[in-house]
């Protein structure tokens, strides 16, 4: 058969059996590469059958394709030598996959194409004379990056571990992470010319249902020549290409990708690239940084806030500044004003030119520091700062306030912990302090108001870019501006689908019980939810008889303290009347009137026949 020169023709054509055309199409796809190894191994000498071995030097792991691939071929030779019957080409590759290649994944292969993007890839391919199929044995090994902390998104609480240029590698660390078989990981390859492998993970049950079908969908439309990096797959498959705000998230954080995945989310993985994309996202999650679910909720949330402030203030504070010192004076506290009016005294550019000068010197200074040498740059940008800040207020080129608000942006920028959202931030400063500038706050607050409808506008893959904030979900308010403890999140957004209930309810902390204390059993708890249960009734019992005893004594003291009252009350009274009191007490103790009169008439004569006695002082005795 005649060899077709087109090299996209010849990959389509089906394997030979013959080991010398074999060889040719081979030789004609792949040419001469001096890091293309072919290894011809005789397996039978009578019969003369003979094995053609193809890789690529550097992306094999030298031991493993000794140990799976060359060995195993030299002993079938032996084996085959004393076999009393050959078999077929077909036959023999079958008793190579089953018995004697010990390899870890093997593939039948059909054509070409498949088999020489193995080889490229770091795989081993195998002919067999005789064979009308190819083996394809996975013999990867290259050098590689090990696991080390992100750069750019470091932590002080949390997991140090990020993403390589390993996509396996990658993936690796998700699932680690998550180890629910409902999570897919699902592979395509992208790029005419690259062919890279690009991934995309998401928790079967919990994300909503369409949205791995539209994420499929966008990847296939992309119709290029090289993938280098996952950057050039979120420029393809954003929803507003041209907005200044990103609507994908990228990160070299495993542990932000499980918990965006936990959440209904998406992410794509790209070979090569140290960075995971998670679609879709909300624009609040460019201000949340991991800190803030490894720390207690109170500091997780007073940094939020302060995140959030910095957002603000390095978007309108220049505006403001040039607002106020060119157009309202009036707005200025005077003793301010004079001091700002003191320090301009001697600059001699309006406001807005000051401030586009220092503006784009701090730009200047940070392009320079990140792109020297990592401690060459660290000195060069700080040293900078001083040297230039400090030589351009004395030359009177531009004001100490200038300075300081110029300072406190850049500063302000920095604390936001994601890079997209920073960039959005610094480049949409400008148009507003242009505006500021030119007119006034009408032009602040017009600028202003158009970015925050501009950013309601937008969408992420279908949802709504300011959510939960816009539409308003009451539901996800504990994770947007504060952070409430993890055991009051007992959903998860309403982005996810299926059983949104994230925890058990009912799990706040409280301290234990000093009457409850669970017996222990080498160790371990023994106490069993029966025995809780009776402990509990006990309790109770327990604590009712101590709040009976204790109403028994005080209706005692009061009973004490009454009769203690009346003794006193009857001892201050006359003798006469005292007598009288004492027969009514005994004669009521019976329970009737009758008595209770007779008791008085005998108390009021025993009170006369005392007065009689008093009379008569003869019967006194001496």
């Amino acid at each position: 058969m005649k060899l077709v020169d087109d090299t996209s023709e010849l990959l389509k054509q089906n394997v030979s059996s013959s080991l010398e055309r074999n060889k040719t199409v081979m030789g004609k796809v792949l040419e001469s590469s001096v890091d293309l190894i072919a290894r011809e191994l005789v397996i039978h000498h009578k019969r003369n059958v003979k094995a053609l071995c193809y890789y690529t030097d550097g992306l094999v792991d030298a031991k493993l394709l000794d140990e799976t691939v060359i060995r195993p071929l030299l002993q079938a030779r032996t084996f085959y030598h004393d076999a009393d019957e050959m078999l077929s080409g077909s036959q023999m590759m079958q008793e190579l996959m089953t018995g004697l290649i010990i390899d870890t994944s093997i593939a039948l292969l059909d054509t070409y194409e498949l088999g020489i993007e193995g080889v490229l890839s770091g795989d081993t391919l195998v002919f067999l004379e005789g064979g009308d199929r190819a083996l394809l044995l996975a013999t990867r090994g290259w050098e590689s990056r090990s696991v080390d902390e992100p750069q750019t998104e470091p932590v002080v609480r949390g997991p140090r571990d990020g993403f390589t240029e390993n996509i396996r590698t990658n993936t690796a660390l998700l699932r680690r992470r998550i180890r629910d078989p409902q999570l897919r990981v699902e592979g395509m390859k992208i790029g005419t010319k690259s062919r890279t492998d690009v991934n995309i993970a998401y928790i079967k049950g919990t994300v909503k249902e369409g949205l791995v079908e539209e994420v499929k969908a966008r990847l296939s439309r992309i119709s290029i020549d090289a993938i280098l990096d996952s950057g050039v797959i979120e420029e393809f498959v954003e929803d507003a290409p041209l907005s200044p705000f990103s609507t994908t998230q990228s990160t070299e954080r495993p542990d932000k990708v499980a918990a965006a995945l936990f959440e209904g989310r998406i992410a794509i993985f790209v070979d090569n690239s140290p960075f995971a994309v998670i679609v879709p996202v909300y624009f609040w999650q460019f201000l949340q940084a991991s800190d803030d679910y490894y720390s207690r909720y109170w500091v997780g949330s007073f940094f939020r806030l302060v995140r959030f402030s910095a957002i603000f203030i390095s978007l309108t504070l220049p505006s403001l500044y040039v607002m106020l010192v060119s157009f309202h004076h009036e707005m200025i506290p005077t003793a301010l004003a004079l001091s700002i009016a003191a320090g301009r005294e001697s600059v001699p550019f309006p406001a807005l030119v000051e401030a586009f000068l220092m503006e784009g010197a701090f730009e200047l200074m940070r392009e320079a520091g990140l792109r020297m040498p990592r401690p060459v740059g660290q000195a060069v940008s700080i040293v900078g700062a001083l040297v230039i800040g400090q030589a351009a207020v004395q030359a009177g080129l531009v004001s100490p306030a200038m300075v300081i608000v110029v300072a406190t942006t850049g500063i302000s920028s920095f604390a936001i912990p994601n890079y997209a959202a920073s960039f959005s931030v610094r480049l949409l400063r400008f148009p507003l302090l242009i505006a500021a500038g030119t007119m006034g706050l009408l032009g602040f607050a017009g600028t202003l108001a158009m970015i925050v409808v501009h950013s309601l506008s937008l969408r992420s893959f279908g949802e709504p870019y300011m959510s939960p904030a816009t539409p308003f979900r009451p539901e996800d308010q504990k994770d947007i501006i504060i952070r409430v403890p993890w055991w009051r999140m007992n959903k998860r957004p309403q982005l996810a689908q299926g059983d949104l209930q994230r925890m058990a309810p009912g799990q706040m902390p409280k301290p234990p019980d000093p009457e409850d204390k669970p017996k222990r059993d080498g160790g371990t708890y023994s106490v069993t939810d029966a025995e809780q249960s009776e402990r509990r009734k006990k309790l109770e019992k327990k604590k009712s008889a101590k709040k009976q005893d204790t109403k028994q004594q005080d209706t005692k003291q009061q009973d004490t303290k009454q009769q203690g009252a009346r003794q006193e009350e009857f001892s201050a009274k006359p003798e006469g009347q005292r007598a009288q009191k004492r027969g009514q007490v005994k004669l009521r103790a019976f329970g009737h009137g009758a008595f209770d009169r007779a008791g008085a008439d005998a108390g009021k004569g025993n009170a006369q026949s005392g007065k009689r006695k008093k009379d008569r002082p003869w019967r006194k005795r001496p």
